[in-house]
């Protein structure tokens, strides 16, 4: 694997605890970077931290559906250090149910979670960034945010959501040191399977050419270089890492 320079960087990385979070988290450290994991899982967090001590990593437990809580502590966080990379990917996958079936609450948790938690981490941090005159923000989207997945549709249509976001985010900063890009990646064997069903699993599996899972140390990767110095031009755009399944 390349190796990238993230030494003298501090990174947030929401749901840095599991699945692509924590391959995130691990690729940032071994970069030299500093990561601040934001997770509302204190058992996993605790373990993750205490894996690295001998590494610059630290964690705050966090819901990022309540903006008052993330505003606090990116005061908090600001007032010692600069925030150089912000990498929003806490998300859930909601119920497997068409439309019409889809309950109401559920819906807006996965609203609330993967598109409004996404917004209200961007508010936060991105005054801090454009004041330091730097920063690199990556939303972890979803090949579904592009194609539609049948009996997905509170996911589908929230990841929509942080592509349109980060279209919109990355044109607003295009004239600062600031770069904002989404990932779409397919899909891979974290937990979050286990939100979905069997069926819906082999299904997405299934519109893979490259017939495999996501690796994480390939999105890791891809995100690191988004997340680094060398990428000092792209900005709101959208990186296909699906295995071939992306039309567009």
């Amino acid at each position: 694997m390349n190796k990238y320079d993230l030494s003298g960087k501090v990174a947030i990385v929401t749901g840095g605890a599991q699945g692509f979070g924590l391959a995130i988290t691990k690729k940032f450290l071994d970069s030299g970077a500093e990561v601040i994991i934001w997770d509302i899982d204190k058992a996993e967090t605790q373990k993750i931290v205490d894996q690295n001590k001998d590494k610059k990593i630290s964690f705050n437990i966090l819901d990022i559906t309540k903006f008052e809580d993330v505003q606090n502590h990116v005061n908090e966080i600001s007032n010692k250090k600069k925030i150089d990379i912000l990498i929003n990917n806490a998300g859930i996958t909601g119920k497997n149910a068409t439309v019409w079936d889809y309950p109401v609450d559920e819906w807006k948790k996965v609203m609330d979670i993967n598109l409004l938690g996404t917004f209200y981490c961007c508010k936060a941090i991105v005054p801090v960034m454009i004041k330091n005159n730097y920063g690199r923000i990556v939303n972890v989207a979803s090949i579904s945010g592009k194609e539609g997945n049948a009996n997905a549709g509170a996911y589908s249509s929230a990841k929509a959501g942080v592509i349109g976001l980060t279209k919109s985010l990355g044109k607003e900063l295009a004239d600062k040191n600031i770069a904002v890009n989404a990932i779409t990646p397919t899909t891979a064997n974290t937990r979050i399977l286990k939100q979905m069903t069997e069926k819906h699993v082999n299904f997405m599996l299934s519109k893979v050419p490259r017939n495999r899972y996501l690796e994480l140390d390939e999105l890791a990767s891809m995100v690191t270089w988004l997340s680094s110095e060398e990428n000092s031009f792209s900005t709101g755009a959208i990186f296909d890492i699906s295995g071939g399944r992306a039309t567009y």
